[in-house]
């Protein structure tokens, strides 16, 4: 795909400062790109009064979108007569936000709140170019240096002000092949997004049907050679493992440069650990619970958040979190595991979560669960293959995170530095 991109620009004395680091071969001869203003590249869109076309909304990773399917509360004025028409092609960008880089291309006719600013492209200027364009560290520093305000909370980027910005800008038929080269990675990286979703559905599905459902004493879905092995044991969980008490000091050795996993370490729904520092390093200075390989990692906090980890090394935990271990072998560590995180335990853990400012799930409530246990090796079976999915999610979701990384990285070389543009 990028294969006509692996040659750097030769970096010439008088051309240096007004190329980007790579140009496709058919541009490597051509003229260096020009400065112009936004102003001159776009024009402000201020259009007005037109009450019936549909409301949008600008997301962080989606763009523009309906705000019906924006997942946010509609908070716009039921007088739409001073919100702004967007058509295809512009792009809208967050007044107050655009110092964060708060933009988008718009892909469909509407409305949108006069806190945006409006774009219309400039028959020279290529619109989706920009919208990337417009993302670089280059360009959001230029458009934080020309925000108005005291403080971040009253920045805001006007057009005035937009339009006095400067930009290094190519030829339209290079604009045009920028903007494919990224569209072409932005469209691997949503088919491998989508294909990412659906091992997760997968799973969530299989899990339901791997588990009983509340009332069934045997799951829906069992392996050939379990089929005939009969109903699964009820237990209440407090039968089968037990939870650590008595509190360490994290500021002591051995504590202190040990592992410390708090619930902001812990993704929701899939147990990934992330981010996971010493306790020194992140200044623990509350007491914790010490946990090693043969614990589960529940968090107490928010059970709708399901996070629940399996940690392969010895450490401390925020004391927001049960470190849980089977007491015998009855019950698999790595059954536990995904029995914590099974959509009937979810539910029981909300529905027994206590209803303060932040709903939590105590220890009686945790062990009085009624768990139904299948033996050992069925067990074995349904984490191992639980496990192997969890496999083949974590490579795709590397795939996915190194895609992004080979955008950002082209990005950073398809336009213009700072140093270029100083």
């Amino acid at each position: 795909m990028n294969s006509k991109l692996k040659t750097p620009v030769p970096k010439k004395e008088s051309t240096l400062a007004l190329v980007p680091t790579l140009r496709f071969p058919a541009f490597r001869q051509a003229d260096v790109w020009k400065s112009k203003r936004l102003g001159e590249l776009f024009s402000d869109r201020q259009e007005s009064g037109m009450s019936g076309l549909p409301l949008l909304s600008l997301m962080d990773k989606e763009g523009i979108v309906p705000q019906e399917d924006s997942n946010r509360k509609n908070n716009s004025n039921s007088d739409k007569s001073k919100y702004l028409r967007v058509v295809p092609g512009d792009i809208a960008y967050n007044t107050m936000r655009m110092w964060e880089g708060r933009s988008a291309l718009v892909g469909l006719e509407g409305l949108v709140s006069p806190a945006y600013t409006v774009c219309k492209p400039q028959p020279d200027t290529h619109s989706l170019l920009f919208s990337y364009y417009f993302k670089t560290p280059q360009l959001i520093e230029q458009f934080r240096r020309f925000s108005q305000g005291l403080v971040k909370d009253t920045l805001n980027l006007k057009y005035p002000a937009f339009a006095q910005i400067s930009a290094l800008v190519p030829t339209y038929r290079e604009q045009q092949k920028i903007a494919d080269c990224l569209s072409s990675v932005d469209e691997l990286i949503a088919a491998q997004a989508r294909k990412l979703d659906a091992l997760k559905t997968h799973k969530k599905g299989l899990m339901q049907q791997l588990f009983p459902r509340e009332g069934e004493t045997q799951p829906r879905l069992r392996f050939p050679e379990f089929q005939n092995a009969g109903e699964w044991a009820e237990y209440s969980l407090g039968q089968l493992i037990e939870i650590a008490s008595g509190q360490i000091d994290p500021k002591q050795p051995p504590y202190c440069d040990s592992p410390q996993v708090g619930s902001e370490n812990i993704e929701s729904h899939s147990g990934k650990l992330i981010n996971v520092k010493s306790a020194g390093d992140k200044g623990v200075i509350s007491g914790n619970y010490a946990f090693d390989e043969n614990d589960i990692l529940y968090s107490k906090i928010r059970p709708a958040l399901n996070k629940v980890a399996a940690p392969e090394f010895k450490g401390i935990c925020s004391a927001d979190i049960y470190p849980i271990r089977p007491t015998d072998g009855s019950l698999l560590r790595s059954y536990l595991f995904y029995l914590l995180l099974s959509q009937n335990f979810l539910e029981y853990a909300i529905r027994n979560s206590e209803r303060g400012k932040i709903p939590k799930i105590n220890r009686d409530a945790l062990v009085t669960y009624k768990a139904l246990i299948p033996p050992p090796a069925e067990q074995q079976r349904i984490a191992d293959c639980l496990n192997s999915l969890d496999a083949l999610i974590a490579a795709q979701t590397q795939t996915l995170e190194a895609l992004k990384s080979h955008k950002q990285g082209l990005m950073q070389q398809l336009f213009p530095s700072t140093e270029a543009e100083a």
